[in-house]
């Protein structure tokens, strides 16, 4: 189906002449005087793991900074898929322009590369209008090619995304991953083989990619690379998750277009997990059919979308309803109690181990502070706008609001004894109605 990007402008940037000399080089030329970075803008960036309450701060900061929000969520990007990714409100939205969101048919691939072009213009339409640009979301890798750039990898001409599309096609109408997956191999990208199974966009990529200029993506150096590369060995391991300098980069700041100011927005594990069980079993409720995500599944199902087979429907929660329905259909709309309860478990684990990734990647991000998202929401809100403000260069995190590693044995003691105890769904009759409606509606 046709993508629906409205107001989206292209940006594109010519790639290296020579494809075989390491590309360091970035897709932006900085000055690093001072005086260059105080005139940056300052965007500001606000992440952490599903659950933590990343789209309610940002919806309020945005109204105490005259801001606008960006999404950095990729599933969030999709039309109709709204409980199981937690979009805004229309409410919400109507107070505080969002950008990024219902952007494309979920039949659609969306990659971090229209990320970030999409985002790069929406930051510079909001700071032409004057006002704030407010970055949110979990997706790691969206984040990062958005603060520090994205690689200049060469554009296929439309011979070659036509020749592409031809040989891979015919292999994904027949459901073939393996043999699509050995013809990139074969043709140069040994790292083909490590996509996630039927990731047929990034597949193709690849291949455009080598036909284009006769290398795999992996040789085209993300710009974060170098940053990473010129990290200070000075630069230790605390028992604060946060960093107390006005910016985690030090010096490398100088290298970004923007003055950014990033925030990690999360709660202790065992808390954060209470909170995400309970969070799965929210988007359940209501008329299974309408409110719920059980309602959108049936819809991706409808549409001719099977589970895990392209972004929208790899996406944590939607996969699962999906495979769950799936099930449902093969027995004509028949589902026990303890089915049901297996899919909320199966749903819930997916969800905390979504949640266990993202800690583990943005704790090598160093640009970010982490704060504690179980602190009274006005403390935190003053916090991030004095911090908006703050042009001393020296910004602290408080010591209330810092996020600490889980250090104690009794903490780690009570995460590895952790069990979920559900609110709404307990006995087998809380879930009657949402067994009434597959039977009837499968």
């Amino acid at each position: 189906m046709e993508m629906v990007m409205v107001g989206i402008r292209n940006i594109r940037i010519p790639c290296l002449p020579d494809a075989h000399v390491k590309l360091t080089r970035f897709r932006r030329s900085i000055s690093c005087s001072s005086a260059a970075a105080a005139a940056k803008k300052r965007v500001v960036v606000i992440s952490g793991p599903t659950g933590a309450g990343k789209t309610r701060i940002a919806l309020q900061l945005a109204k105490r900074l005259n801001g606008e929000v960006i999404s950095a969520d990729s599933v969030q990007v999709y039309q109709g898929l709204d409980i199981g990714s937690a979009k805004p409100t229309p409410t919400e939205r109507m107070e505080v322009p969002h950008h990024l969101i219902d952007i494309l048919h979920p039949s659609g691939d969306y990659s971090v590369g229209q990320f970030y072009e999409d985002a790069r213009q929406a930051t510079t339409d909001i700071l032409s209008g004057g006002r704030v640009p407010i970055v949110t979301g979990g997706t790691g890798l969206y984040l990062r090619w958005y603060i520090y750039g994205k690689p200049d990898v060469p554009k296929a001409s439309s011979d070659i995304t036509s020749e592409v599309h031809s040989e891979l096609t015919r292999l994904q109408n027949i459901g073939d991953w393996y043999s699509a997956v050995q013809l990139v191999v074969e043709s140069g990208d040994p790292k083909a083989q490590y996509l996630a199974a039927n990731d047929w966009y990034r597949l193709r990529r690849s291949l455009e990619i080598i036909k284009a200029c006769g290398l795999p993506p992996s040789a085209f150096e993300v710009p974060y690379d170098s940053f990473k590369h010129q990290r200070s060995s000075s630069v230790s391991n605390s028992s604060l998750v946060t960093q107390t300098s006005a910016n985690a980069l030090g010096d490398q700041s100088h290298d970004l277009d923007y003055d950014f100011i990033c925030f990690f927005l999360t709660n202790q594990r065992v808390d954060l997990y209470r909170s995400i069980d309970l969070r799965c079993e929210d988007m359940l409720l209501g008329k299974p059919g309408c409110d719920g995500i059980l309602g959108e599944a049936k819809w991706l199902l409808d549409v001719g979308l099977s589970p895990n087979s392209n972004s929208a429907t790899r996406a944590i929660g939607y996969r699962q309803a999906m495979e769950y329905l799936e099930r449902c259909r093969e027995r004509q709309g028949q589902s026990s109690a303890g089915e049901f309860h297996a899919f909320l478990a199966e749903f819930q684990r997916a969800s905390r181990n979504f949640a266990k990734r993202q800690l583990t990647w943005f704790r090598n991000e160093n640009i970010y502070h982490w704060l504690d998202a179980s602190k009274p929401l006005d403390k935190v809100l003053d916090f991030l706008t004095n911090a908006y403000y703050d042009q001393s260069g020296t910004m602290k995190v408080p010591e209330c609001l810092r996020m600490r590693e889980l250090k104690s044995r009794k903490e780690g003691s009570a995460l590895k004894s952790y069990r979920t105890i559900n609110r709404h769904f307990i006995s087998q009759q809380d879930c009657s109605e949402i067994l009434d409606w597959i039977r009837t509606s499968l």
